[in-house]
């Protein structure tokens, strides 16, 4: 998909829930024909991403209102570290995605949990300076940290990424995104790892064949709803209010 007006290119997302078995399955069968991304390494890594809401809780609502267009902002790192850091905006329309992204420093990343928010404006980045107007006029605020492991897979035609993440959990506690202490809670069903197929223009018909659309769950389920919906007692009253109702009942 082409957006012509801004040149944003589009790519295709397709999620699945799979079990563990089925994911040794794939690999098995992926490893004649894709290769595994050489940045991560045998076992892949670990992605952590602080996720941010505007006042009305847009991203979140707006995935469960089912609006076709929508966008979220986070900031991701890789195994803890410090050597790269991104705030990123993903835009989805349907099942395409497009994504942007700004490196940012640790100091940066600090100064923004702070509500110190100036520097933005004056960034070279656009993504930065619009980040800057949700904070200020949308009060854009961290939420929910997601972590996970991820394997990705890629084949150069038509620039295919397949990842497996598992262990998904909710990060609670705190929103230093460093600190690799932190407790976390798990969202996903034992045993159940989530696919994501990614590809620009095409999908080989080699790589359609390893699906085994008959062996999977697709879902639009995020990492990020799950996420924020097992964390969401740390926020307001909800878990009170449902408390008193069962009693009322």
């Amino acid at each position: 998909m082409w957006n012509k007006k801004s040149k944003e290119r589009f790519r295709n997302e397709w999620k699945y829930l799979i079990s563990t078995s089925e994911k040794e399955l794939l690999e098995m069968r992926m490893r004649h024909i894709l290769k595994k991304d050489p940045h991560a390494g045998e076992n892949g890594y670990t992605i952590r991403s602080l996720y941010f809401e505007d006042y009305f809780n847009s991203a979140y609502e707006e995935k469960e209102a089912g609006i076709l267009m929508r966008k979220k902002y986070r900031i991701r790192i890789y195994n803890y570290s410090d050597r790269s850091i991104k705030l990123e905006r993903k835009k989805k329309f349907g099942s395409y995605i497009y994504k942007e992204s700004a490196p940012l420093t640790k100091e940066e990343f600090y100064k923004i949990l702070n509500g110190e928010y100036e520097f933005l404006l004056t960034s070279k980045y656009p993504l930065c300076r619009e980040f800057y107007v949700e904070c200020i006029g949308n009060v854009m605020r961290p939420r929910t940290i997601v972590d996970y492991e991820r394997v990705p897979w890629i084949m150069d035609e038509g620039t295919v990424r397949i990842t497996f993440d598992s262990d998904v959990r909710a990060a609670v506690g705190g929103y230093d995104i460093f600190d690799s202490t932190l407790p976390t809670l798990p969202v996903l069903e034992q045993g159940k790892t989530v696919m994501e197929v990614k590809f620009t223009e095409m999908l080989p018909q080699i790589v359609r064949n390893l699906l085994l659309p008959n062996a999977q769950e697709f879902t639009a389920v995020s990492k990020y709803v799950l996420c924020y919906e097992k964390s969401r007692y740390l926020h307001g009253f909800e878990y009170w209010n449902e408390t008193q109702e069962r009693k009322i009942l």
